[in-house]
């Protein structure tokens, strides 16, 4: 199977845990290099973060195991890269 080499998930999130335990655990799971989270809207029951992995062979299922485990949930899938290199996004006349 081709690997998945980036990520980009559209998280809700508890207050508790924070954004920092929530990118330490993601980087944990095997096959991820780096994580980035940033906080997009906040309120006050939940955290509406963009997550952000890169890796050589991103474990998908164990990635949206350790999101829900911390009480998040994945709203959206917004960029998967796949294959040998990263691959980036290109511009069209439509951007």
């Amino acid at each position: 199977m081709t690997p998945v080499r980036r990520l980009v998930l559209d998280l809700l999130k508890p207050h508790d845990p924070d954004v920092v335990t929530f990118a330490e655990s993601v980087a944990d799971c095997g096959g991820v290099s780096g994580v980035n989270i940033v906080l997009v809207e906040t309120d006050k029951e939940v955290q509406n973060v963009k997550l952000t992995i890169e890796g050589d062979s991103i474990p998908v299922d164990r990635v949206h195991e350790t999101v829900e485990d911390l009480g998040g949930t994945v709203h959206s899938i917004d960029e998967v890269v796949c294959g040998d290199i990263i691959v980036e996004e290109s511009e069209t006349p439509q951007d």
